[in-house]
């Protein structure tokens, strides 16, 4: 396995429990490999469950932001809180999600810069301002984002998915959790 992928012990599949187990095993099954934050947060089973219960609660739900948007606010505010694991993998689901393989790295690293519309910049600095300055937030801020078109709901869901990735960012700090190799590459090129 070459390197590390966590500070802490990783545990053996066949030693977790079934249901931590089948998840990683249906995620191998449907991108091809395990990403290494199932397997550094399968050190801790029942925080394991939880996150990734808020992570799905957060991300795979219908709503007025789309995958790939939800994909730029994780990318942008992982940028800003430096955690190399977030930006490489969420990178590269932005990518595939947006079907564009220069977005990830333009809003990695400067999302004002970056090729998006004047609602998703608006969006990225609320996402931005929540993750750095959220004592800031006020009657100013949901008012231009109203004037995008983004409902209550949806400036909800700009404040949970950066407050959620503000941990999971800490988290895979704290764990040094390593990227796999597979996100580095992934939908950066037109698949054959």
């Amino acid at each position: 396995m070459g390197r590390a992928i966590s500070r802490f012990p990783v545990p053996p599949l066949d030693q977790l429990p079934d249901d931590v187990r089948r998840r990683i095993l249906e995620v191998q099954e449907k991108a091809g490999f395990v990403p290494n934050v199932f397997l550094t947060l399968a050190y801790r089973p029942e925080e394991f469950r939880a996150f990734f219960a808020y992570h799905d609660a957060l991300m795979e739900k219908e709503s007025g932001l789309s995958k790939a948007e939800r994909e730029m606010i994780v990318v942008a505010t992982s940028g800003a809180n430096q955690c190399q694991y977030c930006v490489v993998a969420h990178g590269a689901i932005l990518r595939v999600r947006a079907r564009n393989p220069l977005i990830a790295d333009q809003v990695a690293v400067n999302y004002r810069k970056a090729d998006l519309t004047p609602r998703q910049r608006a969006m990225l600095d609320f996402a931005l301002k929540t993750a750095l300055r959220s004592a800031e937030i006020g009657d100013a801020d949901f008012a231009e984002l109203r004037q995008h078109g983004f409902s209550d709901d949806d400036i909800w869901d700009i404040g949970a998915v950066t407050a959620f990735f503000a941990m999971s960012n800490r988290l895979a700090n704290l764990t040094s959790m390593r990227p796999n190799d597979e996100f580095f590459l992934l939908g950066r090129l037109p698949k054959p």
